[in-house]
């Protein structure tokens, strides 16, 4: 994966903490602890837009549909 060069400005104590991750050898160095981090917010917001959009649906009618492809269903499985 191609890589760019960034500056950023960070918080003291934040780049503390960071530094202290780099120190207890949780990260090689700071570009890729920064990486990981930005990496996992990115993922985080993927996961809540998807919250936001499963909550616009009506539970109801999703059981409704469901339901409906069940039966459907339950006529093509085997006698046991």
């Amino acid at each position: 994966m191609a890589k760019a060069k960034v500056a950023v400005t960070i918080d003291s104590r934040i780049l503390d903490d960071l530094d202290a991750l780099i120190a207890a050898d949780r990260f090689p160095n700071r570009s890729q602890a920064v990486e990981a981090a930005l990496a996992d917010k990115i993922n985080r917001l993927r996961h809540t837009r998807l919250a936001r959009e499963a909550a616009k649906l009506d539970p109801r009618q999703e059981q409704v549909e469901a339901d409906e492809g069940l039966a459907m269903d339950a006529a093509t499985w085997p006698k046991y």
